[in-house]
């Protein structure tokens, strides 16, 4: 779980996307250069919307109350977009629109 929450937390197009997703090129980006140039099965970004936003917020929260460390610290985004109701697949509204 650290390596994903880590993963996510820092991937720097989590910082580039408001929580209205105005430009969604930025999530389908990142997800694909990971999937061809890291060999990964699916993005980071697709990966959070299928644990859930607000899972994956709840884990930083944890590892950051845990270890004391700032690289846990959840980032604003996640945050908004939880309170926001964005909370991946099971919302229907993440990174991702579901239907």
């Amino acid at each position: 779980a650290r390596i994903i929450i880590t993963t996510l937390q820092k991937f720097p197009v989590v910082e580039k996307i408001g929580v209205d997703l105005p430009d969604r090129r930025y999530a389908v980006i990142a997800d694909e250069v990971m999937k061809l140039g890291m060999n990964h099965p699916m993005g980071p970004l697709a990966l959070a919307d299928l644990i859930g936003i607000d899972v994956c917020l709840d884990i930083m929260n944890v590892l950051h109350e845990g270890f004391g460390d700032s690289k846990y610290r959840p980032c604003p985004l996640l945050k908004s977009m939880v309170a926001a109701g964005r909370l991946g697949r099971k919302s229907g509204r993440g990174f991702y629109e579901y239907a």
